[in-house]
């Protein structure tokens, strides 16, 4: 049997039709409904030429339609790409012109703007006929989806993932995560997270429980509403969820409180048990790149503080010159038309993360540092140099350098460390903010300013010492 993501959605309709594959707010939609929507946007879509291999944007916030559309696509071989919902025209400009896409897609609010993108455009999609699409020629190794994020550079890349890697990957999440009543999602869908969850409730025939926005109220009010087994949330949104507290909600439902994606400290695990006894919690770690490679499980969660535990299962991790290293057969297939960058992360089957981990005798990781500058605040990814560019046009900033400083909230605050231009007031954070706007997404901005009389530069080059900077700032 090949290891199609189309098949998933059959399989489920063929199973459990009736049975809920998604809620958001009011709407709903069910195993059947989904499979023949996503049947008739298929033949639609292979009715307006798009077929195998083909990249398709789609530009929208999160909303149950963008799940047929997903499923249509891989059931006729074409390449699922989301672009984030949060970012300006100005920021996904050059996502679009790098993709090379053949179509793009949007909701409402954001028709407009993807007009503009100088991509062909659709509107609506005339939906087809009802039956599966028939397309032989797929292959569990042909491209599924493309996930873009930011490198070290601040240019896009897209993260290539085959119907194979994403079928591994939620395939594990199917088989170990317990009750019926589904997922409460965090996660917007243009990002990986949210699908990796969707795809694992499928693949489990549960149903995956959407949010428009992630605050304490909506997700607990949703968790309560559906009687949800599960609520995964990265460490800030947590810390949210119990800041607004949660004896109010009737949360016995809950088995499993997870949380992962960026640095998660013991105290923030301990307040979630004493919070939630009625539930396990785990730690995952992993990447877009690599899949959830590595688990801490609950009865590790205070035998081995700080670590994010152990390898899944079908995952090797090694530590090289203290970069921590993952081999499985969900990789990426690498970053879309990046020979040199994917070749720089992906040698000899390992991809390479730029973090910097440790190994303890029992095969536990603790993830001690980043090798590379990439900012992961919140379960977002930004890239220093492209907040740099925006902010060294403000005409209070002299020079300015953007690191990532530990927050036990957001795993990491973007921090601008500026030097003020001579006879100029220093700007305020607000002032940054608000210059931002329209410029960078809001998770993007920063949250913190310092105000330094230099930034600390090597003598050969003159780079900005970014560690440096970082270390300044902790001591102060």
């Amino acid at each position: 049997m090949a290891l199609l993501i189309g098949e998933v959605l059959a399989n489920a309709a063929r199973v459990a039709p009736r049975s809920l594959a998604s809620t958001l707010g009011d709407d709903a939609i069910t195993f059947a409904e989904l499979d023949e929507r996503s049947n008739r946007l298929a033949n639609g879509l292979a009715g307006m030429g798009i077929g195998r291999g083909d990249r398709v944007l789609w530009w929208g916030d999160t909303t149950l339609d963008a799940l047929p559309l997903f499923g249509a696509l891989a059931k006729i071989g074409a390449v699922f790409a989301p672009l984030n919902a949060r970012a300006s025209l100005e920021e996904i400009r050059p996502v679009a012109d790098y993709a090379r896409a053949r179509l793009v897609l949007a909701d409402d609010a954001h028709s407009e703007a993807a007009r503009e993108l100088g991509v062909p455009f659709a509107p609506t999609i005339e939906p087809g006929a009802a039956t599966p699409p028939v397309v032989p020629e797929l292959d569990e190794r042909d491209v599924h989806v493309i996930f873009f994020t930011s490198g070290s550079t601040g240019r896009p890349k897209g993260v290539v993932l085959s119907h194979r890697a994403n079928w591994l990957r939620t395939y594990v999440g199917a088989t170990t995560t317990t009750g019926g009543a589904g997922v409460v999602c965090m996660f917007p869908l243009f990002h990986m997270a949210g699908w990796t969850i969707a795809l694992g409730a499928w693949q489990g025939r549960r149903p995956i429980h959407l949010v428009p926005v992630p605050d304490a109220e909506t997700l607990l009010t949703t968790a309560v509403r559906h009687r949800a087994s599960r609520l995964y949330c990265i460490p800030a949104v947590w810390a949210r969820i119990l800041d607004h507290g949660v004896d109010r909600y009737d949360l016995s439902s809950l088995v499993e409180a997870d949380t992962g994606t960026s640095a998660t400290p013991p105290e923030l695990l301990r307040a979630i048990k004493d919070a939630l006894p009625g539930t396990v919690t785990r730690v995952f770690y992993g990447s877009t790149e690599a899949g959830p490679g590595v688990q801490l499980g609950d009865d590790d969660l205070f035998r081995k503080p700080g670590t994010v535990g152990l390898a899944q299962p079908g995952v090797d991790v090694r530590l090289v010159d203290g970069e921590v290293c993952m081999r499985s057969a969900f990789l990426m297939d690498g970053y879309f038309d990046a020979p040199d960058a994917t070749a720089e992360v992906l040698r000899d089957g390992w991809y390479h993360t730029g973090d910097l981990g440790a190994l303890d005798d029992d095969g536990y990781l603790a993830i001690v540092g980043r090798a590379r500058d990439v900012i992961r605040t919140g379960g977002e990814t930004v890239a220093p140099v492209e907040v740099e560019h925006v902010l060294a046009s403000h005409p209070a900033i002299a020079e300015v350098a953007v690191v990532g400083v530990p927050d036990p909230r957001w795993g990491e605050v973007v921090t601008a460390v500026v030097v003020v231009r001579a006879g100029t007031p220093p700007p305020s954070l607000d002032d940054l903010r608000a210059f931002c706007e329209g410029r960078l997404a809001g998770f993007k901005q920063p949250r913190r300013i310092e105000i330094v009389g230099a930034l600390p530069r090597t003598a050969a080059t003159g780079q900005v010492q970014r560690t440096l900077v970082v270390e300044r700032l902790l001591t102060r």
